[in-house]
């Protein structure tokens, strides 16, 4: 895995444009136009292609590390002049403000298993007895695992609309068509006839009403 491919990852993860990612180095006082950006950007077999150094992914990494958890009072830290994978990873879990527990769950989302033992001795010195050295695999199982959480989340809906109730419709799929109403033909043309009581009524005159029967 290069640092391409790396710088690559990152960038999807977290929806970076390419003059972010300028001012991202420029926070580590590593100062790059956004064309050498797009530069790093491309394909490995596109001639224009230009690798990424470990100088310029550490000082990357370094500034990630500012933007995502402010600026410390102090030098900006130099960038390592070799960057191994455990350092990646490393930067990567300060920069997201991640627990051992966090990176074991994360990664368990993609179906990778890593006891808390084997995890620490990746950010173990060097020198340590119990160092590990991080390989290929697992830095892209782990980007990939940040990619599932957090690519998600900057693609997700708005509260407004996610909390909107989902309308609910049943289909049956022997259900017959309501009818529809039967319409009468009317004739513009006919006459209008006035309807009349039909009903004969008795007229009786006042003094007919009390005259004995």
């Amino acid at each position: 895995m290069t640092n391409n491919d790396v710088l690559r990852r990152i960038r999807y993860t977290f929806n970076l444009r390419d003059e972010k990612v300028a001012s991202i180095l420029a926070l580590a006082n590593c100062q790059v136009s956004q064309q050498q950006v797009q530069r790093w950007l491309l394909k490995d077999d596109d001639a224009n292609m230009l690798p990424l150094t470990d100088i310029e992914l550490a000082s990357f990494l370094n500034g990630f590390i500012i933007e995502k958890r402010g600026k410390k009072e102090g030098k900006v830290p130099e960038p390592e002049a070799q960057l191994s994978k455990n350092l990646i990873l490393l930067k990567l879990k300060i920069a997201l403000k991640l627990q051992n527990e966090d990176i074991i769950g994360l990664l368990a989302g993609t179906g990778f298993t890593i006891g808390k033992a084997e995890l620490t001795a990746f950010f173990r010195k060097p020198d340590h007895k119990n160092y590990r050295h991080c390989k290929s695999q697992f830095l892209r199982n782990f980007l990939q695992a940040l990619q599932d959480k957090y690519r998600q989340v900057k693609l997700a809906k708005p509260n407004h609309l996610a909390h909107q109730p989902k309308q609910q419709t049943s289909f049956h799929a022997n259900a017959k068509p309501k009818p529809k109403p039967k319409q009468h033909y009317v004739n513009p043309n006919a006459s209008v006839k006035k309807k009349t009581d039909s009903r004969k009524v008795l007229k009786l005159k006042p003094e007919d009403i009390y005259k004995d029967s």
